[in-house]
């Protein structure tokens, strides 16, 4: 008869021999909010939350679009439809979160998802102490996406494409900045993003991209705050040069407004629509190099008329999301129409 101790260790040496190596496939990472996160050493399974195209944007250049399990929820409009393109799997997938973009805790753990990356720190807890692997991401100034693709980097497991992309990021502005340098501040341009019918410049990052490419934006008055209200005369005081639009019915809108149809921009025929590929090219997007180089073009045509964008942006696409676009879809993105 064997003895209890021969037993009990049959019965405990197979368990600790797949349980070692078990603990041994998780790593921790660091997140933005400072906080310690335990991951799988593969990340096959990813869940987004809250914006959804700027954090999808960032898998995208990762390259690893195929590992997002939940759809689109209230961005599945035709205007994000190269999120589709860009991730095929995206289409139908289930809702994770929310109309208030809060976290739909129990969908969440029904996908079993290997990380949960989202920008609101809101959404954390409640997953966080349901065990489930959540990375806070945070994006405010230029340089937070470099961090952010830098914290990724970890999360997949792919630093070299991280710094890849850093490398490219700042390749990227200090052409544009070499070629600007010769022109004076009083020759550049004088740009207003704006959304013409609610009078809101919706998006803080255009304070930094519009001087990066070599235009002044009007609203820039030092503020912190994500978007900005103004009225319409301080949109005639301003008289901009350009006005930038994120739709283009907007076009037709500041044409037939007898106000708008006053400025500068609008009667120089200098009202452009912004690009939109993983998300609009004027927001928070991973592809914010890209944002620079259409607007330097826009901004100084004479001077970067040698630069073609349809190629730069074919290459950033296939390069970082692993996605090759033909030249109608490559097309399509630079003009803004979606």
């Amino acid at each position: 008869m064997l003895s209890r101790r021969r037993v009990l260790s049959s019965l405990i040496g197979p368990i600790a021999l797949t349980a070692c190596p078990a603990l041994a496939q998780t790593r921790q990472v660091t997140d933005m909010a400072g906080r310690t996160v335990t991951l799988p050493a593969t990340i096959e399974r990813v869940v987004t939350l809250g914006s959804l195209p700027v954090i999808n944007s960032f898998v995208f250049t990762m390259g690893e679009g195929r590992t997002i399990v939940n759809g689109l929820a209230d961005f599945d409009r035709p205007h994000w439809k190269y999120q589709t393109v860009f991730a095929p799997n995206l289409a139908g997938a289930p809702t994770m979160q929310q109309p208030n973009r809060e976290p739909n805790v129990e969908a969440i753990l029904l996908a079993r998802p290997d990380v949960v990356l989202t920008m609101h720190r809101e959404s954390v807890g409640p997953l966080e102490t349901r065990g489930v692997p959540t990375i806070f991401l945070a994006w405010r100034e230029p340089e937070d996406v470099k961090a952010c693709m830098t914290l990724l980097g970890e999360v997949f497991g792919k630093p070299a494409v991280a710094q890849r992309y850093r490398r490219y990021f700042d390749g990227t502005l200090q052409r544009v900045a070499a070629a600007l340098q010769p022109v004076p501040q009083s020759a550049r341009p004088r740009v207003l993003y704006v959304q013409p019918a609610t009078l809101t410049q919706p998006r803080l990052i255009a304070e930094w991209w519009i001087p990066a490419a070599g235009g002044v934006s009007v609203t820039d008055d030092g503020r912190k705050a994500e978007s900005r209200t103004f009225s319409m005369e301080q949109v005639l005081l301003w008289n901009p040069d350009i006005l930038i639009v994120v739709d283009a019915k907007d076009i037709a809108y500041v044409n037939k407004d007898r106000v708008f149809s006053q400025l500068k921009a609008v009667r120089g025929g200098r009202v452009y629509v912004v690009p939109v590929g993983a998300h609009t090219w004027a927001n928070r997007t991973a592809e914010q190099p890209l944002t620079v180089l259409w607007a330097a073009k826009t901004f100084h045509p004479e001077r970067f008329a040698n630069l073609d964008l349809a190629t730069e942006t074919a290459a950033f696409y296939r390069d970082f999301f692993r996605h090759a676009l033909n030249e109608a879809q490559v097309s399509e993105i630079l003009s803004g129409t979606l």
